[in-house]
């Protein structure tokens, strides 16, 4: 009887510690990696620099930012000629801008910061992304703001000219936080690149 006692206790006991160090490995967990929305200023609110005495979300500035120097960096190519510029795909918007207006240029803006925020971690109404899919937006066939279809060589060149911009707007190249940008650039690079 004493040595049933016993190792029904030893059973107990073995089972106390494995049900101690289940709860003690939730404990020690890693915490989740903050999305990049947030590692970009997140929700934060701070004063739009475009839009005197109105706020805007840190993370939301940040892609604003971004992408403004991305366009920036685009147009600098296609006017001083570059080889790989992107002129072809991006001629309708061009056009436009040179005739005055500037409507489907802020559309383009507007829609690649709500995709980039929303998809990044920003969760906020403002965030919400509206525009085609991936696929639609890059077919100059269902798009009309789109000029030609993408090779993976355009692709990689608009990468670049967002890593880039990324660069120019604080993210350092050798972070955790730039490569994570880049790898939602390139988790992209299947439904854009159709050539």
């Amino acid at each position: 009887m004493k040595m049933l006692k016993r190792t029904a206790f030893a059973a107990v006991m073995i089972l106390a510690a494995a049900f101690t160090s289940c709860n003690n490995d939730d404990d020690n967990s890693a915490p989740a990696k903050p999305s990049i929305y947030a590692r970009l200023g997140g929700t934060t609110l701070v004063n739009d620099p475009d839009n005197p005495g109105q706020m805007i979300e840190q993370g939301r500035l940040s892609y604003r930012k971004v992408v403004n120097t991305t366009v920036g960096l685009i147009v600098a190519d296609i006017q001083a000629g570059a080889s790989g510029n992107l002129s072809a795909h991006f001629a309708p918007v061009l056009a436009e801008v040179g005739a005055g207006n500037t409507t489907n240029l802020a559309i383009l803006v507007d829609n690649l910061t709500d995709f980039f925020s929303f998809n990044t971690g920003g969760t906020n109404a403002v965030n919400t992304y509206t525009g085609l899919n991936m696929v639609d937006a890059h077919n100059p066939t269902t798009n009309p703001r789109m000029g030609v279809k993408s090779t993976n060589a355009d692709y990689t060149k608009f990468v670049g000219y967002v890593g880039a911009a990324a660069q120019q707007n604080g993210v350092a190249a050798n972070t955790e936080l730039y490569t994570d940008i880049v790898a939602v650039l390139e988790s992209l690079r299947a439904p854009i690149v159709q050539q």
